[in-house]
């Protein structure tokens, strides 16, 4: 069910605040417009906040919960494969490996985690089966069944309405989630806040620079309503920049989507989408640059 647009607002660019675009996806009752300073993506006008907190957490429903039990097996695989793709297994040897000297001379705990937009929580309940300190966030009817069925800590609330600790998490994970957003730039000044100094973000979000976005343009599967903002590589990297991030790496997959193509050329378009880092979803891990924190 389409968001009325009664309740739609102009937003300037979340990048760099310019105020001007030009026409970029014209999509089915909807569009996107690009910046004409720094080329971010967005819809304009956009549904206000209150909508869409709303459709997440009440119009979404059972539905959304069912889709998510249904399919959680598969998506965490894929979260599995991209945060090792990021360098998330290295960072666990590393914080592991302090934790373990901390622990011996009687100071430390278990490196923290917050994943923001947790679902049902399967990769946080991963997670903490291998010694992490888990938190996460999820608006959906889907933080009830996280917290029920699997006693996870999860807040059903947005991320900046949950006040959790300055400098309180090692690593902070957001997938598919910041294309959904009203203000993605409060959003990680907010991670940069929480954030340890030296913490990593790993964030995974469709790729409007990638092969399968260029070759479908307004038909492109994630030209969608619920999509807010449809970031390149550059503008991502712009934003972290921007809000007290360093990037360090960005890997893509993705070439062309299951049943729009012979299984052979897709396997060939999903080789060399990722072997020349153009694929349809793209995975960032940035570090908190405390240093140039806003």
């Amino acid at each position: 069910m389409p968001v009325s647009e009664a309740k739609s607002e102009d937003l300037p660019c979340a990048v760099c605040g310019c105020s001007i675009f030009n026409p970029s996806l014209n999509c089915e009752g909807f569009s996107f417009v690009r910046c004409k300073s720094c080329g971010l993506v967005q819809r304009n006008p956009q549904p206000v906040k209150e909508e869409i907190i709303s459709r997440y957490s009440k119009m979404y429903g059972n539905d959304y919960l069912a889709y998510e039990i249904e399919n959680e097996a598969a998506f965490l695989k894929l979260q599995q494969l991209a945060l090792k793709d990021a360098g998330f297994e290295k960072l666990e040897k590393m914080l592991f490996a302090r934790n373990e000297k901390q622990r011996n001379a009687g100071t430390g705990n278990s490196p923290s985690v917050l994943d923001i937009g947790c679902a049902t929580g399967a990769v946080l309940n991963s997670l903490r089966e291998r010694g992490w300190h888990v938190t996460g966030v999820e608006i959906s009817p889907a933080a009830s069944y996280a917290q029920k069925k699997r006693n996870l800590d999860v807040r059903n609330l947005p991320l900046e309405e949950n006040n959790f600790p300055l400098r309180g998490f090692d690593a902070i994970l957001a997938s598919h989630l910041i294309e959904h957003l009203n203000d993605p730039r409060a959003f990680f000044t907010e991670i940069n806040r929480i954030l340890k100094d030296d913490g990593y973000v790993f964030i995974t979000t469709p790729n409007i620079s990638g092969f399968q976005a260029r070759l479908f343009g307004s038909r492109w599967r994630s030209a969608i309503f619920d999509h807010l903002y449809l970031f390149s590589v550059r503008t991502l990297k712009r934003l972290l920049s921007n809000t007290g991030f360093k990037t360090e790496s960005c890997r893509t997959w993705g070439g062309l989507a299951a049943g729009t193509s012979p299984k052979w050329l897709k396997k060939a378009a999903d080789f060399l989408a990722k072997r020349f880092n153009c694929g349809d979803v793209m995975i960032i891990r940035a570090v908190k640059n405390h240093r140039i924190a806003q």
